[in-house]
């Protein structure tokens, strides 16, 4: 039975920390360890771990905020120090089946592959999908896209297939993965890491990444990361998630390289400024114009 490193990142989570930690002890697989990495929770998250009483938990109390690719990397290097055969790299702002880790391991037996990702379900709207598989668009400037996303589970995605990105929300990869490929990348403060980590993976092509369908899996999407906000009744997209992922998208081009990801860098810049006007989710005011340019720029600077 392999030794299976769950991977999750903890910053405030206090909401949603008890019934995650309860889906992990019940898990029908049980030679695990669960690495939380506390990137310097100021809420009850630490004292609800110092109360944990399972011997399979191990918790890092990071001073700072090192963001979720550091985080996650600490994890990772952890649990293969550990001697564990695979990571699952996950949220806390989950909830899931009991049979989970035991669905994923099975997929990779029949399917001889190194990466599963589950089909992950809308929490607050559990009939719905969240992600049902996705795939780098080149002409979007390699953004995948999740399938199925808002509709209504009807089983039109219930086939395990071939993927080229999973969010790292749920994702369980042999230790073999990193050793080719590497650990996430640290440039990435949040969002973007896994895009990175997936497109990595895909253009090294020596391990299969498969979706599975069969599993129960319900995300809190946002909850963590306030990448909407309420204002005056209305809903916007938060100006940490605005800057993130402007900045980010430019060093992932940036990384990609080559005529096109250059050319799509001096499109998303006009792009970005049309979407400023049209999308009723951004705010309409000089600081976020501003925010949104100053990113551009940031992306342009990482090396």
């Amino acid at each position: 039975m392999d030794k299976i490193g769950l991977v999750t990142i903890t910053y405030n989570s206090a909401d949603v920390l008890r019934p995650f930690l309860a889906c992990v002890w019940k898990q029908t697989h049980s030679n695990l360890i669960l690495y939380v990495i506390d990137n310097a929770s100021a809420d009850a998250t630490l004292s609800m771990l110092d109360n944990e009483k399972d011997i399979r938990l191990q918790v890092v109390k990071n001073v700072k905020n090192l963001g979720v690719a550091k985080a996650n990397n600490q994890g990772i290097r952890q649990a293969f120090l550990d001697g564990c055969d695979q990571v699952l790299i996950i949220n806390n702002d989950v909830e899931f089946e009991s049979t989970l880790i035991e669905k994923l391991i099975k997929i990779q037996i029949e399917e001889k592959c190194s990466l599963v990702t589950p089909k992950m379900m809308y929490y607050d709207n559990p009939k719905h999908i969240w992600y049902a598989g996705s795939w780098f668009i080149k002409k979007n400037g390699y953004l995948p896209l999740h399938r199925g996303m808002k509709e209504l589970d009807e089983g039109q995605y219930n086939k395990t297939i071939d993927v080229e990105y999973a969010p790292t929300c749920c994702l369980l990869a042999k230790k073999e993965v990193f050793q080719d490929v590497g650990l996430m990348d640290e440039k990435y403060f949040v969002y973007f890491d896994d895009t990175d980590f997936s497109y990595r993976v895909w253009k090294d092509g020596r391990h299969r990444m498969l979706y599975c369908p069969n599993v129960e899996f319900y995300h809190k999407v946002g909850s963590l990361t306030n990448s909407f906000q309420k204002d005056a009744k209305k809903i916007f997209r938060g100006n940490f998630f605005l800057q993130q992922t402007t900045k980010n998208h430019i060093y992932f081009l940036k990384k990609i390289g080559g005529l096109f990801s250059y050319t799509f860098i001096v499109w998303l810049f006009f792009k970005n400024n049309i979407r400023f006007v049209v999308n009723p989710l951004i705010r309409k005011n000089i600081p976020t114009w501003w925010l949104i340019n100053k990113s551009y720029f940031q992306g342009l600077l990482l090396k």
